[in-house]
C-alpha cells in the first residue's frame, strides 16, 4: 500500500558558491535533509555574509492519523 505524501515548504540559508552548478548542488542537499526536493527559488542574497536564502518545497511522508 502507498503511504500518504505531503508538502513542506522549507526556508534555508546555504553558502555563495564559485559556480552555478556548486550553488545548485548546495541547495539540493540541503533541502534533501527535508524530504524530496519539488521546487525551490533563491530568494535573497546577502553578499557580506556570502549566503543565499532559499525557499522551496519538498515532499515527505505523511504522518500516521492516529484511529
Amino acid at each position: 500500500m502507498a503511504r500518504p505524501m505531503t508538502t513542506h515548504f522549507i526556508s534555508a540559508e546555504v553558502d555563495l558558491r564559485d559556480t552555478a552548478e556548486e550553488l545548485h548542488s548546495a541547495i539540493e542537499i540541503e533541502l534533501q535533509k527535508h524530504g524530496e526536493p519539488l521546487r525551490w527559488a533563491v530568494t535573497d542574497v546577502d553578499v557580506d555574509r556570502q549566503k543565499a536564502l532559499v525557499e522551496g518545497y519538498v515532499l515527505v511522508e505523511a504522518s500516521p492519523v492516529a484511529a
